[in-house]
C-alpha cells in the first residue's frame, strides 16, 4: 500500500510539472514599452523573444478582421528574410509613398490615386480595397494567391476620443512590422506560434482623432497569418475603420469626418473634403 501511495504521489508530481510547463508556454506575453522604436532598432527583434512568452489569446473576441490595403499580396518575395528589410511600398509607388508616410493621414489619402505597381513577377498592379481576414485561419494572408513567399500589407484607422495609451497584441507568421502615425512601434522576425497566440504586448500612443495603423507581415512557407487586437479599454473607447465599408470609396466615405491632414507648423489644417476639392 505504501508503494502504491508513493507511485501515486510520483504521478501527481509529474502531472503538476507537465501542467506547469504548458502554462509556462502560454504564460503572459512580454510587454514592450517605451516606444516608438529608435532609429537603430527599427529592424531588431524584441528582447526577450522566446517560446516561454507565448500567450494564448484565442478567447479574445476583439481581434480585428476587417482591413484596408492592396487588393493582393506582393508575391515571390524571395523569402521574408530577403524582403523584410526592403520597403515594398516605396518600390510599388515609384517613390511617391513609403512605409512610414503610408502610416499617416496624408499617405493614406494618397492611396486613392496611387496603386502598387509591383511588376508581373510580384503580383502585378494592386489597387486598394477593403477585405476581411479570417482570424482563426492559419493561412489568412494567402487571399486566393500563392501560399508561400508573400508579403501582406493591411491598414486601419483608429478614431480615439482623446490622447491615450493603448496596448497592442499582434499575432503573426512570420516577420511582422507595425507603424502608427508615421512611427514604427513593432518589429519581430519570429512567428508567434498560432493565429491567436502572441509573444508580446506593445504599449502604443494614440492621438485624439484619427490614427493610421499599417501592419506588414512577410511569409516564406507553412502557416501565413496576421492578426491584431488591443486591450479591452481601448476597444471600448475607440472606433476602428473599416467598419461597414466594403471597398475603397465606402471606406473613405465613412472616415471623411475624422480625417484631418496636419500641415507644417503655421499652416491651417485641411480636411479630407478640402483635399478632394483641390
Amino acid at each position: 500500500m505504501k508503494r502504491f501511495y508513493t507511485f501515486t504521489l510520483a504521478i501527481a508530481i509529474v502531472f503538476t510539472l507537465i501542467v506547469s510547463g504548458s502554462q509556462l508556454v502560454f504564460a503572459q506575453a512580454n510587454a514592450i514599452t517605451g516606444g516608438p522604436l529608435a532609429e537603430d532598432m527599427l529592424l531588431e527583434d524584441p528582447e526577450p523573444n522566446g517560446d516561454n512568452l507565448r500567450q494564448d489569446d484565442s478567447g479574445v473576441d476583439t481581434w480585428i478582421s476587417k482591413w484596408y490595403g492592396p487588393e493582393g499580396n506582393y508575391e515571390n518575395n524571395g523569402t521574408f528574410q530577403v524582403s523584410g528589410s526592403i520597403d515594398l511600398i516605396e518600390e510599388g509607388s515609384g517613390g511617391k509613398l513609403n512605409q512610414v508616410s503610408l502610416s499617416t493621414i496624408d499617405g493614406l489619402l494618397m492611396t486613392q490615386d496611387i496603386n502598387m505597381e509591383w511588376g508581373d513577377d510580384h503580383g502585378g498592379d494592386r489597387a486598394w480595397t477593403v477585405f476581411e481576414l479570417e482570424v482563426a485561419n492559419d493561412h489568412n494572408m494567402n487571399r486566393d494567391g500563392p501560399a508561400d513567399n508573400i508579403d501582406t500589407y493591411v491598414m486601419c484607422v483608429i478614431d480615439s476620443p482623446s490622447d491615450m495609451q493603448a496596448v497592442m497584441s499582434p499575432a503573426h507568421d512570420d516577420w511582422a512590422q507595425i507603424w502608427i502615425n508615421g512611427e514604427k512601434w513593432y518589429n519581430n522576425t519570429r512567428w508567434t506560434g498560432k493565429n491567436q497566440t502572441i509573444l508580446h504586448t506593445v504599449e502604443v500612443d494614440l492621438q485624439k482623432g484619427a490614427n493610421v495603423l499599417l501592419y506588414r507581415c512577410g511569409e516564406s512557407g507553412g502557416a501565413a497569418y496576421l492578426n491584431l487586437h488591443f486591450d479591452d479599454a481601448t476597444h471600448d473607447a475607440v472606433t476602428i475603420y473599416p467598419k461597414d465599408a466594403t471597398d475603397q470609396s465606402s471606406f473613405f466615405a465613412e472616415i471623411q469626418d475624422i480625417i484631418v491632414s496636419v500641415e507644417p507648423a503655421g499652416k491651417l489644417t485641411t480636411t479630407w473634403a478640402d483635399i478632394k476639392r483641390q
